[in-house]
């Protein structure tokens, strides 16, 4: 049975916070295609196909992590950033799945 990461082993852009955790994003909106670049500083960088117009790409950023975490849209919520690159989600699950679910959709690189 593992054992639960401790808040120093997990990688920067993802925190414990109370009901589940936080995921710290940088966003590229108007990519060529969406997916997770890997890390970018101390965040998650994250390819945005849709355009940073009228909120379609923190709509289409939402989709796509509660798709990857396979949550419903409903319960990723958007703490800070809706008009910034730098976003923070909060999803009700521990960071040890958020990494794993991750991670199977493709490498979070440079945790």
């Amino acid at each position: 049975m593992s054992r639960p990461a401790t808040a120093a082993a997990l990688p920067g852009w993802l925190r414990p916070i109370a009901g589940g955790c936080a995921l710290i994003l940088h966003i590229q909106p108007g990519a060529a295609k969406t997916e997770i670049a890997g890390r970018h500083g101390d965040a998650l960088k994250v390819r945005i196909q849709a355009p940073p117009v009228e909120g379609a790409a923190n709509a289409a950023l939402l989709a796509f992590i509660a798709e990857a975490l396979g949550l419903p849209v409903r319960e990723v919520r958007l703490l800070r950033g809706g008009k910034s690159r730098r976003k923070t989600l909060e999803v009700a699950l521990a960071p040890e799945t958020v990494l794993a679910r991750l991670d199977a959709i493709g490498p979070t690189a440079d945790r």
